[in-house]
């Protein structure tokens, strides 16, 4: 591989859903390998006092009816409006942050995604995020006891710290060294990035 594009990212962002299913594909024809981080893209938003879509109607049509364009676009599934806000005690970002511990984080991203967006099973409730666990042959079980654990709660404190420095502000970012490249429409601006500075 010619380097490694870090993708920063929530489990409950919407837009993150359209990079989840492409990214990796897109990486390999590139020749890079992708490094999933996921962090708590929510407190640096309460900090920024950016809450975008909760109380802006007109805000929130807009991006479902841009994400289905550009999932159209991209050729990918669209079912209709999922089910939103997600992952209200942030247990999906913990489960996250041990696929990727673990080393399965791209398949939990990609199916955590595809039971949130096809499947109309958001992250983080009623045992969903558990099912896409299962899903993709992990031990739900051990990796709830571990996403509850002091070491989890620190790793995510770092990934947002991190996340903090670099200047990021919302997910999906992708990083290349201290550059960043923010949204799903930046993706392959980040990708030629990394691929010339590599």
């Amino acid at each position: 591989m010619a380097g490694t594009l870090d993708v920063f990212y929530f489990p409950g962002s919407t837009y993150t859903y359209l990079s989840a299913l492409r990214a990796a594909a897109l990486a390999e024809q590139s020749g890079l390998a992708l490094r999933w981080r996921p962090f708590n893209v929510r407190a640096i938003m309460v900090e920024m006092d950016n809450i975008p879509f909760a109380k802006k109607p007109a805000k929130a049509a807009y991006m479902w009816r841009d994400i289905e364009r550009r999932a159209k676009r991209y050729g990918l599934p669209w079912t209709g409006q999922p089910p939103y806000p997600v992952d209200p005690e942030l247990k999906a970002l913990r489960m996250a942050t041990v696929a990727t511990l673990e080393g399965y984080g791209q398949q939990f991203v990609e199916a955590s995604y595809r039971a949130w967006f096809i499947g109309g099973k958001p992250p983080g409730l009623d045992g969903n995020t558990e099912e896409v666990l299962a899903r993709i042959g992990m031990d739900a079980e051990q990796v709830v006891i571990r996403a509850t654990s002091q070491e989890i709660a620190e790793k995510v404190e770092l990934e947002t710290n991190a996340a903090r420095a670099l200047g990021i502000f919302g997910s999906p970012t992708f990083v290349v060294g201290e550059e960043i490249f923010w949204g799903d429409d930046r993706l392959e601006d980040a990708l030629d990035w990394a691929q010339q500075h590599a």
